[in-house]
């Protein structure tokens, strides 16, 4: 395999969202893990894997967030907008 640049980097991380952070970081660790600690883009690899870490980090504590209001844009066109801890009453 060719020297890992900037861009690969990049191609991994860009389209991160919080579901897919440990999995995306996984890959960007590999892709670098083998150049040298001073290799440029490797630091920049692990400054990544630290912006992917605290994204999947951040977004797996919901019960630290507020809910959101039932009068967000939106909401009455979700399929159940009840709380996990006051759910809609049995069907039938």
């Amino acid at each position: 395999m060719a020297e890992p640049t900037f861009a690969d980097v990049d191609e991994l991380v860009g389209p991160a969202t919080p579901h897919f952070a440990y999995q995306l970081r996984a890959r960007v660790r590999e892709l670098v893990r083998d150049l040298p600690e001073d290799h440029p883009v490797r630091r920049y690899g692990e400054e990544k894997i630290e912006l992917l870490d605290r994204l999947g980090h951040a977004s797996s504590k919901a019960e630290d967030g507020a809910r959101e209001p039932r009068s967000r844009l939106g909401w009455s066109e979700l399929p159940s907008s009840a709380p996990v801890d006051d759910p809609l009453p049995r069907a039938g």
